[in-house]
């Protein structure tokens, strides 16, 4: 008899490795804190709960590294991947959510799986010695207690930055005399976003508002910590010039209100979050304002002057190990190779690709806990990219958090241009394919 895959965190990456796990054949103990005890971030004690953006960013797989890579979850069987298509909503070429269905969804499959056992408590320091395999998955919100003990064993001072949350407005409340609906470039069904246009005088006026706005206080062991360069609050990206925002998530490119055929000088847009399409997230609006801040600016912008706000934008602090200097390319830690690291907390940056760490170190646990050998994927595929980058491709001196895309892939000789990434995806699936084990499919 095996013993049971201890997975600590029941978020994206523990979620999915307790699944990848399960269905390997393995028992698995899903151990989640909430509701015994919160976060500063999750408002619910749902696992997979989505605490920022509602989308998993492109689904586009033949041009897109993030598409490439829901593609690849899919042919793994991802619960992740399979809950998100069941729960998406209208969002151009992106792949956005409903996320209390996702969640609910994902809860359930897990609840009901024979092989999990759900255990609602917080580990507060690193996992008993005697769990012969255990799955570190607590992401960025890892509690204090646990991240104390990663640092005694690893020695390691570790890495945090700040991840800001952008607000979500009411619907109802949205000025559609203003606004109108249209996606960028007309993509996906071609009026899948809320856009609030401005004129320059508008947007100049509304720069000058977040640069004088009151912002939340740091505590004195936050002030050195770095943003995230990928998720940057609104007002920090308008310090760093007038112009930044205009090029950035307000820039006015692909679109042109069809009512009037202007285009405006920037433009606020707004993604449905709920199957309802009563919830429209402020798209690239993480911010650090202080709540009364944030209504008074918010509404500034023209169609959002009556905005009533469902939840307001917030800052949370993230950690991650260093992973380059810390796990093998098993995702073990050295100091104790029992241990294994999945999602955000292994310094990957995005729902997708922390769900894809988890992936990985589910199937890995698996195959180890059943006395099997499994090769890491190849590094011509997303998930090998990504693995080889946080497990040893990445320099550990300046080791900063990172999405998948193309730069992490070994280049494919005589491919350029438009076709270089087609191609690269292409190449990707079928060795993914090989690797699985479908060589049907490869062939």
């Amino acid at each position: 008899m095996t013993h049971p895959i201890h997975i600590v965190g029941g978020g994206l990456a523990g979620s999915e490795a307790a699944w990848q796990a399960a269905e390997a054949g393995c028992e698995v103990v899903l151990h989640e804190m909430r509701p015994v005890r919160g976060t500063d971030a999750h408002q619910t004690d749902g696992l997979a709960e989505l605490v920022c953006s509602n989308s998993l960013r492109s689904d586009d797989w033949e041009n897109n590294a993030v598409g490439l890579l829901h593609a690849e979850m899919r042919r793994a069987g991802s619960l992740i991947l399979r809950s998100a298509d069941a729960h998406r909503l209208p969002a151009g070429g992106a792949l956005a959510v409903d996320r209390e269905g996702f969640s609910r969804a994902i809860t359930k499959a897990l609840d009901h799986h024979p092989r999990v056992t759900i255990c609602r408590e917080e580990i507060a320091g690193l996992p008993p010695e005697e769990w012969a395999s255990a799955i570190i998955a607590t992401g960025p919100l890892t509690s204090a207690a646990l991240a104390d003990s990663i640092r005694t064993l690893t020695k390691d001072e570790g890495l945090a930055f700040f991840d800001a949350i952008a607000p979500i407005v009411h619907r109802e409340s949205i000025d559609f005399d203003i606004c109108w609906m249209q996606s960028r470039y007309d993509k996906g069904d071609g009026a899948d976003y809320i856009n609030c246009p401005m004129d320059e005088t508008q947007y100049k006026a509304f720069i000058a508002a977040l640069l004088a706005g009151e912002k939340a206080d740091f505590k004195e062991w936050e002030k050195s910590t770095p943003y995230f360069e990928g998720c940057l609050p609104i007002e920090v990206m308008a310090a760093r010039g007038e112009e930044t925002l205009r090029f950035g998530p307000m820039k006015p490119v692909g679109l042109c209100d069809t009512r009037t055929g202007k285009r405006s000088y920037a433009v606020v847009q707004l993604r449905q979050d709920n199957a309802l399409g009563t919830l429209w997230n402020m798209v690239g609006f993480q911010t650090k304002l202080k709540h009364g801040e944030q209504t008074q600016i918010f509404r500034m912008i023209p169609g959002l002057q009556n905005a009533q706000f469902a939840r307001l934008g917030g800052l949370h602090r993230n950690t991650f190990i260093n992973s380059p200097r810390l796990l093998d390319g098993q995702l073990r830690l050295n100091a104790r190779p029992s241990l294994r690291f999945a999602g955000q907390i292994t310094g990957v940056e995005g729902y997708v690709e922390s769900a894809a760490i988890g992936l990985l170190a589910g199937r890995f646990a698996a195959a180890e806990t059943q006395g099997k050998s499994l090769a890491a994927p190849p590094p011509t595929t997303a998930f090998g990219a990504l693995l080889g980058h946080i497990t040893g491709g990445a320099d550990a001196k300046t080791f900063q958090p990172m999405n998948v895309n193309f730069g992490l892939f070994p280049e494919l000789k005589g491919a350029r241009g438009k076709d270089r990434k087609k191609a690269m995806s292409h190449r990707a699936l079928a060795d993914l394919d090989v690797w699985l084990g479908n060589r049907a499919a490869a062939e």
